[in-house]
């Protein structure tokens, strides 16, 4: 348990971020299961329109370091790439 006075900050600090980032994380998944559920389900415009929603949320959620540059990169990739496949 936290002693000094400092640590009981950053222990709040770092509860009141890990709840921010795991809602931030819950709204990227839910962006890309819409998109993947569009794919799955054949529909090509909603899956763009569901892409157009998934990808400034992944960016963000790179930019702020929750997830790696290089996943939010592949995941828009792989997306991109199913829905010109249909």
């Amino acid at each position: 348990m936290a002693n000094s006075a400092q640590a009981k900050k950053r222990a709040k600090q770092a509860e009141k971020s890990r709840t921010h980032n795991a809602s931030m994380r819950s709204e990227m998944r839910t962006a890309t299961k819409k998109v993947a559920s569009a794919i799955a389900a054949g529909e090509k415009t909603q899956a763009e329109e569901a892409f157009k929603i998934a990808k400034p949320i992944l960016d963000v959620m790179a930019r702020k370091g929750i997830i790696d540059m290089n996943k939010a990169a592949r995941q828009k990739s792989r997306m991109n790439k199913h829905i010109h496949a249909m």
